[in-house]
């Protein structure tokens, strides 16, 4: 097929545009003039246009179509369309990346000599980048860095764990080497508890706001034993220095006593005999008196020294009762009430911040009440701290379990949704039933009733508890070794 003569149109002759597109419903001269100006063209796309000036005189719309495909794909696809801010969405990665590499990573790699420059100057040169340059020299460059970043966080991993088992290693001896009855038990125990599981800036803040409160409380009533001490010792050395006057006196006394016998032997009248007989009344009156006065201080300073002692075993209980405050339950090693509290806080103003999901459970042993009958407040201890044992092997390490009463625990379980804590749950129960308890050469199967629920944005600790109990009654009047969600 003859194609058909087709007008020139040059780029600034709109008539004859006009006239071109007036004829749209007839293709081939349309065609043909996008052939003969695209065969005006230098390069590559000239000899495009010679193809479709060939394809056209022969009438091969297959040749001609595959040659507008071949155009469209490697020309007219690489186009980019301006985004609202005027710069293409490749540019815009660029700065993207650009910004990534030369603010965030490098701030990370500062304390890496050997890497810190790499970001920077990767960076610097992505700024001279521009579509259509060749990207094989920056890839190659990126993916060395972030190989050489993935080869040394595994070092940081390790020496992070090492010093942190380290210094595990080390309260584990100073808690060797304290009494039993040492109020720095409760520190020790809730520095590697914190130690223990993950590590954030939120939970070692609160660990260190709680020590520093507990260190300044502990100085005040060191203070107050060593000056009531102090009192007691005081009291002490005044009563041993009165003792040693009355001695003196004593002593004084009984020398009077035998000066007045040799002069009773000397006597010659009843005058001299009346003389002496005062005397001794007087000299026995001044040490009865003294007598007495010793008797009464040594009263006072009785009841004082035993308000001293009081006192001081006051402020040494209360001393010991500050490890309670460092949230550590003694019995189990789980979260008390108060540490539960602030942790609870804490996990809930994180998942809002991050709008990520958040699961709390609250947990009841089933037949506890019977186990304690059956086998004594020991074996109802025992049941507590397995629980506790198998939740800590069980769980994950973000996952925290408290104690907030007797029987009664709750499992706090950030970025967890209902559905994976659910079977958390179900899955702590499996494991409870694989491993029964050794009481009085018994096998106890421990297992205990539950209601879950996820936090919702507004919610306050207090409704998400309430939340937790309502689907733990719930549970509960179904029957035994349940979970509910709520």
């Amino acid at each position: 097929m003859e194609a058909a003569s087709a007008p020139r149109a040059s780029g600034g002759d709109s008539a004859g545009l006009q006239r071109l597109f007036a004829g749209a419903e007839q293709p081939e001269p349309l065609l043909a003039a996008f052939a003969d100006g695209m065969a005006t063209l230098p390069g590559e796309l000239g000899d495009m246009g010679l193809r479709l000036q060939s394809a056209l005189r022969s009438g091969d719309w297959v040749s001609y179509g595959r040659a507008m495909r071949q155009l469209i794909d490697k020309y007219i696809r690489t186009i980019e369309l301006d985004t609202p801010d005027g710069q293409p969405d490749s540019l815009r990665l660029r700065e993207l990346l650009r910004h990534t590499l030369g603010v965030t990573v490098a701030s990370l790699l500062q304390n890496m000599p050997e890497l810190k420059e790499a970001p920077v100057q990767l960076a610097a040169d992505l700024r001279q980048w521009h579509p259509g340059q060749p990207l094989q020299p920056l890839e190659t460059r990126l993916r060395e860095l972030t190989h050489q970043i993935g080869v040394r966080s595994d070092s940081w991993q390790e020496q992070q764990e090492l010093l942190l088992s380290l210094f595990d290693l080390l309260l584990e001896n100073i808690s060797e080497l304290l009494d039993d009855s040492s109020w720095l038990h409760g520190q020790l125990h809730a520095v590697r508890a914190l130690i223990g599981g993950p590590l954030d800036r939120d939970s070692v803040e609160q660990a260190r706001a709680n020590l520093r409160e507990v260190i300044y409380k502990q100085g005040l009533l060191k203070q107050g034993i060593v000056e009531s001490k102090a009192a007691m010792r005081g009291l002490m050395g005044e009563f041993i220095e009165q003792l040693d006057g009355m001695a003196t006196h004593t002593s004084d006394y009984h020398d009077r006593i035998s000066s007045y016998a040799l002069a009773l032997k000397e006597a010659r009248s009843i005058a001299d005999l009346n003389q002496l007989l005062q005397d001794v009344l007087r000299d026995t009156g001044k040490v009865q008196e003294q007598a007495l006065q010793a008797r009464d201080h040594l009263g006072n300073a009785r009841r004082e020294v035993e308000q001293a002692e009081a006192r001081i075993a006051e402020l040494e209980l209360e001393l010991s009762d500050m490890s309670g405050q460092i949230r550590t339950d003694p019995l189990t090693g789980a979260l008390n009430r108060r540490g539960f509290d602030e942790l609870l806080e804490r996990e809930i103003a994180r998942a809002a911040r991050h709008a990520h999901p958040l699961a709390v459970a609250l947990l009841d042993l089933d037949d506890f009440h019977q186990t304690n009958s059956e086998h004594g407040h020991p074996g109802g201890d025992a049941v507590l701290r397995h629980l506790v044992a198998v939740c800590q092997l069980l769980l994950r390490n973000a996952d925290v379990v408290s104690r907030i009463g007797g029987d009664e625990f709750v499992i706090v379980m950030p970025e967890t949704p209902a559905a994976d804590s659910m079977s958390t749950l179900l899955r702590l129960q499996r494991s409870l039933a694989q491993r029964p308890l050794q009481l009085d050469e018994q096998r106890v199967p421990v297992h205990f009733s539950a209601g879950v629920t996820q936090w919702q944005a507004g919610d306050s600790a207090e409704t998400v508890l309430k939340r937790a109990d309502a689907a733990l009654y719930a549970a509960k009047r179904v029957g035994k070794n349940r979970v509910q969600a709520g």
